[in-house]
C-alpha cells in the first residue's frame, strides 16, 4: 500500500469536510442574521414592549434547535424542491409549538402567543424566499442572458463564484410534448438534477387553458405554434414524449407530425427513473418503431398475482433466454425468497444476473446454475438444492428452420428436456409448475411446434396424478425483441440500405410485447387451478409486407425506391398463415379479459407413455427422419407445410396500415 497516496486521500477528504462543515455553519449564520433582522424591523415598527429581548432569544433558540433535528442545514439547496420547503415549514411549526408554552416561562415582560407566532412565521417567510431565490439563480447563472447575468451578480454578493453547468459543457435542449402529469415530473426531475444534459424549453399541449402559461418556468405553447421555424430558433433538437396511455394511432399521429420538424423523438415514462443512488436521475429512451405499429402494451401485474409469488423459492429454467431472463425481472418485483435461473448458456444466466443485482442488491436471492434440461440427474440436483416451489418451464429450442433439420436434438431437448423438469417438479413436490408455450403448437407445421404441442401434453397429463403440484401451460405468439424477432433484422436491413428480405408477401404474425407476454405467464400460473392450457388474446394478426413498408418509411425511407423489399420464399415449416389463438367459441373465459383456457383433453398415463416410447426409439435411431415421423405418429395435429398452407392462399390478411 502507498501510504503517500492513503494520505493525499485523507486530505481530500478532509478538505471536502470541512468544506460542508463550513457551509452549514455559514447557513445557520445567515439564518441567525435574518431572524433578527425580522426581530428588529417587527420590535421597531410596533410596540416595542410587546416583543421584549429574552423571548426573541427563545424563539430563536427553538427555531435553530428544530431546523437542526429536521437536518435542514444538511440539505444542498441549489437542488431544493417541494419536500424540502415542506420539510423547513415544519421545522418551524414544531418549533412554534415549542416556543409558545417556553415563552410562557419566561419572567415578565414576556412576548403574547399572537406576537411569537408572528415573529417565527415572519422569519419564515423570508428563510423560504431566500432559498428559493437562491436556487432560481443558481440553475440560470450558466446562461448567457440578462437573467444569467443578474443570477450571477445575485450569487457574488455572497461570495458564491460557482456557476450551473452540465457535467460535459453541452446541453441538449428540448421540447417536452404533453404538459400534464408526466411532463411535469420530467421537468421536475431534469430541474433538480445537477448533472442533467437536458434542458426543457417548451412544453407543447392541446389544452387551451394551458396554452401561454408557463410551469417551473417553462413556456407552454400550442400544437400550432410548434414549428421548425421556432424549434431551430431556440436550439431545440429533440423532442420527448411525455403523453400516458396513448393508443397506437395516437402514437402514430403524433411521431408523424413532430418527426417532420427534424428532430430526433424519445419517450418519457414514469418508471423510467433510475435507482442509482441518485433519485432524480432519468433515461429517456428512443423512440422505437414497435412504438407505432401494435397495440399499447398492458399492465397485468396486480397485488393478487404478486402474493402467490412473494417469499416463494421460484424457479426460472432457461432463464437467460428472451422470455425466461423478462420472466426473472418480472417475479423479482414480487419479492420472492429465492430466485434460481437455470440456463445451459451462462452469457445469457449471468447477464440476467448482474442486472437483478445491480438493481435489487441483497433485497433479493439470486442463484444461477448452468446445466441443461436433457441432464435428468443435473436438473434433480438442482430441486434437491433449492426445493423449489414454483417453477417456471420456458427452456426450449425454439428456432423453427434450425429445428428442420436437427429434429433429434428438437426432441431430445424440448419433450423430454420437458418430461424431466416435469417429474423434477412431482418429485419434490413443488407448488406449481407453469410451461411457456407457443401458438406454432396450434396445428404445427414445424419440428418446433409438434415437440412444444408434445410438451403441452406431457404438462395436461401429470396434472392428473394428484400430488399436490398444479400444472399449467400458457400458450402464445411471437414476442417483440426477441432472439430471431423479424423486427431487429429488419432494423438491420433499413440500417445497411436494404433489401429488406420476406419469405412471403401473404405471410402474417401475431405481436406482443416481451414485458406483457411475461405477466401474463405469470398471471395465468397464478390463476391456475390444475391442468389449463391457457391461450393469450394477442389481438390482430400483422402481415409481414405491411409491417416491412412501414418501418422503411418511419425510417425515412421510400418503400420500393430508396429501399427495396424481396421476397425470398418460406422456410422450411413456416406458415403462410399463423392460426387464430382465440376462437371463442373453443375456448372458456378467465377473469382476465386476454387470458382464455382451451378445452382440451388430457392422456392417459398409458397413452402418453406409449407415445414417449416412440420418441425414444426415434431419438436413440440419431435419425432426424425418424424423429420426424414419430412427431407426426405422435402429434395427430402436426401436417406438412404444404398441407396447412394451401387453405389459405385466398385468405385476405389484416394490415397495420
Amino acid at each position: 500500500m502507498n501510504p503517500i497516496g492513503k494520505n493525499k486521500h485523507t486530505d481530500a477528504d478532509r478538505k471536502i469536510k470541512t468544506k460542508k462543515l463550513n457551509i452549514r455553519w455559514m447557513l445557520l449564520a445567515f439564518d441567525i442574521i435574518v431572524f433578527a433582522a425580522c426581530f428588529a424591523v417587527i420590535y421597531f415598527t410596533g410596540e416595542r414592549g410587546a416583543f421584549p429581548y429574552w423571548s426573541g432569544v427563545c424563539a430563536i433558540v427553538s427555531v435553530v434547535i428544530f431546523r437542526f433535528i429536521f437536518n435542514i442545514y444538511r440539505q444542498v439547496w441549489r437542488y431544493g424542491g417541494v419536500p424540502s420547503y415542506i420539510k423547513l415549514m415544519l421545522a418551524d411549526l414544531f418549533a412554534c409549538i415549542a416556543a409558545i408554552p417556553a415563552n410562557l416561562l419566561m419572567p415578565a415582560p414576556k412576548m403574547n402567543t399572537a406576537g411569537v407566532i408572528t415573529l417565527i412565521s415572519t422569519d419564515l417567510l423570508v428563510a423560504l424566499a431566500a432559498r428559493i431565490v437562491y436556487g432560481y439563480c443558481y440553475k440560470h447563472s450558466g446562461l448567457n442572458t440578462p437573467i444569467g447575468k443578474i443570477s450571477r451578480f445575485l450569487l457574488g454578493i455572497f461570495g458564491i463564484r460557482e456557476k450551473c453547468t452540465d457535467s460535459d459543457g453541452q446541453t441538449v435542449k428540448i421540447a417536452i410534448i404533453g404538459a400534464g402529469k408526466d411532463g411535469t415530473a420530467l421537468a421536475e426531475a431534469l430541474a433538480a438534477d445537477e448533472n442533467a444534459r437536458y434542458k426543457p424549453i417548451y412544453f407543447v399541449d392541446v389544452k387551451s387553458d394551458k396554452i401561454g402559461r408557463r410551469i417551473l418556468d417553462i413556456e407552454i405553447i400550442s400544437e400550432n405554434m410548434a414549428t421548425r421555424e421556432r424549434f431551430e430558433a431556440a436550439g431545440i433538437t429533440e423532442i420527448v414524449f411525455a403523453v400516458p396511455d396513448m393508443t397506437s394511432e395516437e402514437r402514430k399521429a403524433l411521431y408523424d407530425r413532430y418527426k417532420r420538424l427534424g428532430c430526433r423523438i424519445k419517450v418519457y415514462e414514469k418508471n423510467a427513473l433510475i435507482a442509482n443512488g441518485s433519485p432524480n436521475r432519468i433515461h429517456l429512451r428512443e423512440f422505437d418503431i414497435e412504438d407505432l405499429l401494435f397495440r399499447r402494451t398492458h399492465n397485468i401485474q396486480d397485488d393478487e398475482t404478486a402474493r402467490h409469488y412473494r417469499g416463494k423459492t421460484v424457479l426460472v429454467t432457461g432463464g437467460g433466454g428472451s422470455i425466461g431472463s423478462e420472466l426473472c425481472r418480472q417475479i423479482s418485483r414480487m419479492h420472492p425468497r429465492t430466485l434460481v435461473i437455470l440456463d445451459v448458456c451462462e452469457n445469457g444466466a449471468y447477464d440476467i444476473q448482474q442486472e437483478l443485482r445491480m438493481k435489487y442488491g441483497k433485497d433479493l436471492d439470486v442463484r444461477v446454475e448452468i446445466g441443461s434440461v436433457c441432464n435428468r440427474e443435473g436438473v434433480e440436483k438442482v430441486f434437491r438444492a433449492y426445493q423449489p416451489e414454483i417453477v417456471f418451464h420456458a427452456a426450449a429450442h425454439k428456432h423453427v428452420p434450425l429445428m428442420e433439420k436437427n429434429c433429434v436434438e428438437a426432441v431430445e431437448n424440448n419433450v423430454f428436456g420437458t418430461l424431466n423438469v416435469v417429474e423434477a417438479a412431482e418429485k419434490f413436490r413443488a407448488e406449481r409448475f407453469i410451461m411457456v408455450s407457443t401458438d406454432k403448437a396450434v396445428n404445427p407445421t414445424n419440428i418446433m411446434g409438434a415437440t412444444k404441442r408434445m410438451c403441452e401434453m406431457i404438462t395436461q397429463c401429470y396434472s392428473q396424478h394428484g400430488t399436490g403440484t398444479v400444472y399449467s401451460a400458457t400458450r402464445f405468439g411471437n414476442v417483440l425483441g426477441s432472439a430471431g424477432s423479424v423486427i431487429p433484422l429488419f432494423k438491420r436491413q433499413i440500417s445497411a440500405g436494404g433489401p429488406v428480405t420476406v419469405t412471403d408477401k401473404r405471410i402474417n404474425r401475431y405481436f406482443m410485447t416481451i414485458p406483457e407476454a411475461s405477466q401474463l405467464v405469470i398471471k395465468s400460473g397464478a390463476m391456475a387451478k390444475n391442468g389449463e392450457l391457457f391461450v393469450l388474446d394477442m389481438g390482430e394478426p400483422v402481415k409481414i409486407l405491411d409491417l416491412a413498408e412501414s418501418m422503411i418509411k418511419l425510417s425515412g425511407y421510400i418503400p420500393y425506391k430508396d429501399i427495396d423489399i424481396v421476397e425470398t420464399g418460406l422456410r422450411p415449416g413456416e406458415k403462410l398463415y399463423e392460426e387464430l389463438l382465440v376462437k371463442t367459441e373453443e375456448l372458456d373465459r378467465t377473469e382476465n379479459s386476454l387470458i382464455f383456457i382451451e378445452r382440451d383433453t388430457p392422456l392417459t398415463d398409458a397413452m402418453l407413455e406409449e407415445k414417449l416410447e416412440i420418441l425414444r426409439a426415434a431419438v436413440s435411431s440419431g435419425s432426424d427422419e425418424e424423429a420426424r415421423n414419430a412427431l407426426m405418429i405422435t402429434v395427430p395435429t402436426f401436417h406438412t407445410p404444404d398441407e396447412v398452407n394451401g387453405k389459405y392462399y385466398e385468405k385476405p390478411l389484416i394490415s397495420v396500415e
